[in-house]
């Protein structure tokens, strides 16, 4: 149950008044408490302290309410009943939101022929977190890795391969469309290296830029050959991708469809824009002005075609939003991005007014922070390149071996592979995503701590327990709680909140942190409420292992809504 917005309706409904309340971290004295009294004792004609009293006198009649009473100039704290906390505490559900969405979520964003990079780790375990959660509470998601598959750094990649590979057919007046040509795909390692080498070519060298330009141009509007290599080459890189995603345990995209994909849309979004007369000439190319009377700050317009008549980034978005129109009407498309990527989603979201596409109310873009290394500054490999996402994991990877080593465990490859990636993701979704935050390996491998093994090692522990009493036991309605107990189990009672509140504000810091809270107290619980000490009744020992299922069951949600996975030991 949401236990908050429960709690607090019916002490709205009681007192007929709209009551604050707030969950002490410290519940010696109460459960919830609240400044009602406070804030309303003008408007009542009383002292603070008086109309506390006539509060206190109506929350007593309240079913759920063990005891209220007053504290310093007015505040109320609120017990709950031990029957009533029993009666409500369970397990995880699927949540009912208010108002249920068809929700495009764009993350991923992974480019083509051009391998994984720290830039697209945000990206992946935050917008996975975020499609996990949307689903969780009732939400219908459709999760699109819009791929860069279509622009110029295509052109770069052939136009690379035509100058160390001259002579393959691609290239050859006589081109035969028809043949197989799958025996000229690259290794994957190969082909990541193509457009680095390409980029920095076109640094230097005009005629090579010109080259990747005019291929670009081409291989747009259908020119055989390099289709046909571009088509060798996408499976490669396709699979290197899937490779990582399943690394990251994340669900997989329900469509991979990126630039390409839009640009078969590019005559009836060309059509709409020219009807409402929107595009205008501008030195060869056409363009959309998007800027409005009342803008203060520079707002250029989106160029839709360029001087060579090639597609652009900002087009391939218009008529990505165009075939989500057409396809799948959501309510909502969340995109989740750089931050530097602001200004492109303004101009974007005014295309999509101007266009009758979609209100700027139903489109939403969140920017998310750069992850730096211990000096603050962006994290770079040690000869200064962004590092590889592959190059990132193996990090974490060998920092969590050493950190398993140091402890004197023997640990499989498999344990160590997910004590890793809880280590990693948890440390991504723990910051505010909108925030910068640093990146050390070996401190997110800790056991100790908020870190995402000592996360896994809480659920461990729980299932450990589980094993040996071989399953529930039901829990005595009469049962008195102590305070470990009560902790426990209304941060369990918080889970449904927790997770609407995560998808609302769309802040996956709030389940991972909640999660940590949650296993800090099951540890406290776990010292100081023993279960199978020969001491302990048998009633104590059956409402005490029904307890660890509930603690174990939620937990183990909220870390399969973080993509983690919890390992048979640890």
């Amino acid at each position: 149950m949401n236990l908050y917005k429960y709690v607090s309706d019916k002490i709205n409904e009681k007192l007929g008044a709209t009551v604050n309340l707030e969950t002490p971290r410290n519940r010696e004295f109460g459960d919830f408490s609240t400044n009602v009294a406070m804030v309303m004792a003008r408007t009542a004609g009383k002292n603070p302290r008086e109309l506390a009293g006539d509060y206190v006198a109506k929350l007593a009649e309240l079913d759920f309410v063990e005891n209220a009473s007053i504290a310093g100039p007015g505040f109320i704290n609120i017990k709950l009943r031990d029957d009533f906390i029993w009666k409500n505490v369970a397990a995880p559900e699927q949540i009912a939101a208010a108002k249920p969405m068809v929700i495009d979520m764009d993350y991923g964003a992974y480019n083509v022929a051009k391998s994984l990079h720290i830039g697209h780790l945000r990206t992946s375990i935050v917008g996975d977190t975020l499609n996990r959660i949307a689903r969780f509470v009732g939400h219908k998601t459709i999760s699109y890795n819009h791929l860069g598959d279509w622009g110029r750094s295509m052109g770069m990649v052939i136009a690379w391969i035509k100058r160390i590979h001259p002579d393959w057919p691609f290239f050859q007046d006589n081109f035969d469309a028809s043949a197989d040509y799958s025996s000229y795909a690259m290794p994957v390692a190969e082909l990541d290296t193509y457009y680095p080498a390409a980029a920095a070519l076109a640094k230097t060298d005009p005629e090579f830029m010109e080259l990747a330009q005019n291929i670009t141009a081409d291989l747009q509007k259908g020119h055989p050959g390099y289709n046909a290599l571009y088509n060798v080459f996408i499976p490669v890189s396709l699979a290197a991708m899937d490779k990582i995603i399943q690394q990251l345990n994340m669900l997989p995209f329900d469509r991979n469809l990126g630039e390409k994909n839009a640009a078969l849309y590019e005559e009836p979004v060309e059509n709409i824009l020219r009807d409402k007369h929107l595009l205008e000439q501008s030195d060869g190319a056409e363009i959309v002005v998007v800027k409005r009377d009342t803008d203060t700050a520079p707002m250029p317009p989106i160029m839709f075609h360029n001087s060579r008549g090639a597609t652009t980034y900002d087009a391939t978005d218009i008529m990505a939003l165009y075939y989500r129109k057409i396809t799948d009407n959501p309510d909502k498309i969340i995109y989740l991005t750089d931050s530097r990527q602001k200004l492109h989603f303004e101009q974007l979201f005014r295309v999509a007014e101007l266009t009758g596409l979609f209100p700027a109310e139903n489109l939403e873009h969140i920017g998310y922070g750069t992850i730096n290394g211990t000096d603050g500054k962006p994290f770079k490999t040690r000869d200064g390149n962004a590092a590889g996402l592959s190059d990132i994991m193996q990090m974490v990877r060998d920092a969590a071996r050493a950190r398993v080593a140091e402890s004197g465990k023997n640990l499989d490859d498999e344990t160590i592979d997910q004590i890793a990636l809880a280590a990693l993701k948890f440390n991504d979704l723990m910051h505010d995503l909108r925030s910068d935050y640093i990146f050390d390996p070996s401190a997110v491998t800790s056991f100790e701590g908020r870190t995402g093994p000592y996360i896994l090692y809480t659920a461990v522990r729980l299932n450990s327990i589980l094993n040996k009493v071989h399953g529930e036991k039901a829990a005595p309605k009469d049962y008195k709680l102590n305070a470990d107990e009560r902790n426990l189990l209304i941060q369990i009672m918080d889970f449904e909140r927790t997770v609407l509140a995560a998808f609302d504000k769309r802040a996956t810091d709030m389940i991972a942190n909640y999660t940590y809270d949650l296993c800090q107290l099951i540890n406290t619980f776990y010292h100081n409420c023993p279960i199978m000490r020969d001491d302990i009744d048998d009633a104590t020992r059956g409402a005490r292992i029904h307890i660890v299922q509930i603690a174990r069951d939620t937990l183990a949600t909220a870390i399969d809504l973080m993509g983690l996975q919890i390992p048979r030991e640890m």
